[in-house]
């Protein structure tokens, strides 16, 4: 039996998250695949949340299929597409099929995705969210009434790393005083700015997991620094995918450095492949970070 991501927590484990994508659709082998592929190097799989705004399969189902599957998950629940009474509803529903550990985050607005026309919610946004979290494994909903029996999920929340956005470090602290258990962050592609902002939330006492988006081409790293909000990809790194023969494995290069750089920086890293995961057990192995590690652990 895998030890529990809580434990992992509560370990000096360096710990390894990586993002399992819900299908477009009903076919569920491919996610269960790669996660299998995959289990014994990675703590917990992330399952997202209708992901850029684009309309997948739900992540409850998907991390139900993972759980029965014998894999670690991590549920993430977005503040686009619900009320407080389904954000409630789906977190009751969650636990009961046997969800235990959850990330809570804004969500990007649907103009953003493939469904440009839909009306968001945004009823609650992250920290609000991660209020109502706390209260309902208190034992009591929104509104003060008393459960039957109350969760009690591990919490995870998101975080950008611009050392230059004093208001999102005020967020965080907001969102670590409610009360969480870790935290993921966006992107990482600058080691030395990633110091800089831990510098700056260096009071919040929380095992921070350092976001990894393995680049795949120049015009993805373009892509990403003219439309995904608190990701810069230093000009310096897309000009030696320029300069690369092969600009795909100059990017696992470049992504296996970045992972060493951050080992002794934060508790983890959280993989993010855009796609499948072709590459992520030659990304960690490349790392350093495949030996010694075991499924049970």
């Amino acid at each position: 039996m895998p030890a529990a991501f809580r434990d992992k927590l509560q370990s000096d484990r360096f710990i390894i998250t990586t993002e399992i994508t819900p299908p477009k659709g009903v076919e569920t082998s491919s996610f269960l695949t790669d996660a299998e592929q995959l289990k014994q190097y990675v703590d917990a799989f992330n399952v997202t949340d209708n992901q850029r705004a684009v309309m997948r399969m739900n992540p409850v189902a998907v991390g139900k299929l993972l759980k029965d599957a014998g894999h670690e998950t991590i549920v993430q629940l977005t503040c686009r597409d619900r009320n407080r009474l389904a954000l409630q509803s789906d977190l009751l529903g969650a636990w009961a099929l046997g969800i235990r550990n959850i990330c809570v985050m804004t969500g990007d607005h649907t103009t953003k995705g493939d469904h440009p026309g839909t009306k968001p919610v945004y009823d609650l946004d992250s920290v609000q969210l991660l209020d109502t979290v706390k209260k309902l494994k208190e034992g009591y909903d929104l509104s003060g009434n008393r459960l039957e029996q109350s969760p009690d999920f591990l919490v995870g929340a998101v975080s950008n790393t611009d050392p230059s956005q004093p208001m999102q470090h005020i967020k965080l602290r907001k969102k670590a005083s409610i009360g969480i258990d870790f935290i993921q962050t966006q992107a990482v592609y600058d080691t030395e700015e990633f110091a800089s902002f831990l510098e700056k939330v260096s009071d919040i006492d929380v095992p921070l997991i350092a976001g990894i988006i393995p680049l795949k081409s120049v015009k993805m790293a373009r892509y990403m620094n003219s439309n995904i909000p608190g990701i810069r990809v230093p000009e310096e790194l897309i000009t030696r995918m320029e300069n690369a023969e092969e600009p795909a494995s100059e990017g696992m290069e470049i992504t296996s450095q970045i992972i060493r750089e951050l080992k002794n920086m934060c508790r983890g890293i959280h993989l993010m492949p855009v796609g499948q995961h072709t590459h992520t057990r030659e990304i960690l192995k490349m790392s350093g970070l495949t030996e010694g590690r075991t499924h049970n652990e």
